[in-house]
């Protein structure tokens, strides 16, 4: 069975984006159901995968990083309204067998993911 996991690298700072607060939710027919909260540890990921074995379900997902939260709280000056404040990675899942890992790599003026494994 696969699983599902991620991790915040802050490029500004050249580090691992500890603190961030992420929620993990189902899309189905437009609506969003929260499945789960967490918060990355000192390396920047959450201790564990956020769905694994039959929890991760064929379907689409979206990941929510409240990053400008993070960047505050780093003590970076940030413009109001934030460029970048939460950062939502709409993604699907094709197979539950395999394992997505779906980082951000994020500044306080631009963000980027890819699908690792």
């Amino acid at each position: 069975m696969g699983k599902l996991s991620t991790h915040v690298l802050d490029t500004t700072q050249g580090k691992p984006g500890a603190g961030v607060k992420v929620e993990l939710y189902a899309v189905h027919a437009g609506a969003r159901t929260l499945l789960k909260t967490e918060t990355t540890n000192a390396d920047g990921r959450c201790t564990a995968p956020l769905l694994e074995g039959e929890a991760l379900q064929r379907g689409q997902y979206e990941l929510v990083f409240h990053a400008g939260d993070y960047f505050a709280a780093q003590g970076v000056t940030l413009p109001d309204p934030r460029f970048v404040d939460r950062v939502t990675i709409a993604f699907g899942v094709a197979s539950s067998e395999q394992n997505y890992h779906v980082p951000l790599v994020v500044t306080p003026w631009s963000y980027s993911t890819y699908r690792g494994s």
